[in-house]
This record gives structure tokens, sequence and C-alpha cells, in this order.
């Protein structure tokens, strides 16, 4: 559901809910916060959602499609018998190099009003 969300050409989701309220939306965070969940899984998800937002107010959506292929492909190898120790091994490596990876090409600049300023006017006018 949340995949049709994504881009510029995602779709809006409709919620409905006990009540009979609808509400529109295509933003990631929103389906966590107004869908009730019972699963685990789903739910620890649903919470990285918001504290992704929490944090950084974007990336919802990407965030929780990550996390679904990730166990997508656990479960493909726990069904071809790998034990799930090996796997979890694997995902602390991977986020090793990742963070590695991170530290090497992230650009430290001095942010002062002005560039700041600029910025946020380069993203609303490719936004629009």
């Amino acid at each position: 559901m949340l995949q049709t969300i994504l881009g510029s050409k995602g779709t809006m989701k409709m919620l409905v809910s006990g009540a009979g309220d609808i509400k529109l939306t295509k933003n990631g965070n929103v389906l966590p916060h107004k869908m009730q969940i019972s699963h685990p899984t789903t739910l620890l998800i649903s919470k990285v959602a918001i504290v992704q937002d929490d944090i950084a107010g974007n990336g919802t959506t990407s965030n929780i499609l990550i996390i679904r292929e990730l166990l997508r492909q656990a479960d493909l190898y726990i069904s071809e018998v790998l034990p799930p120790r090996i796997i979890t091994e694997g995902f602390e490596a991977a986020k090793k190099k990742a963070l590695q990876f991170g530290e090497q090409i992230k650009v430290s600049r001095d942010m002062d009003r002005e560039t700041l300023y600029k910025g946020g006017q380069n993203i609303s006018e490719s936004s629009c």
C-alpha cells in the first residue's frame, strides 16, 4: 500500500474510521498514526515511521519500504533454512558498512541564514 504513495505520481489513500470519517492522504506518516495496528512487527515498523518523521520530517515511506524489503529477503533466506542468527549478523555487518559509507560521503558545511534560505527557495521551486 505504501509503495503506491511514493513519488510525484503516487496515489492518494482513503482512510475510513469506525465512525465513518474519511481522510485522504499521500503522506506515509499519516497511515501509521491513523491505522489500528495489532501485529507486533507492523507496530514496530509504524514506530520507526513516527520516529523518522519526528526527527527528519520526511522519508517515512522510504524507510518503511526499505524495512519491508529487508524482511522479505530475511523470510526468503529463512525458508531456505538459513539460521536467523546468520541473517542478523549479516544485517549488522551491512549496518556497519552503511554507516562507514555515510561518514565517507557526508559533506560538512557551515550553514548561515542566507544559505538555508537559498536551499529552501530551491526546494520550493522544484516542488511546484
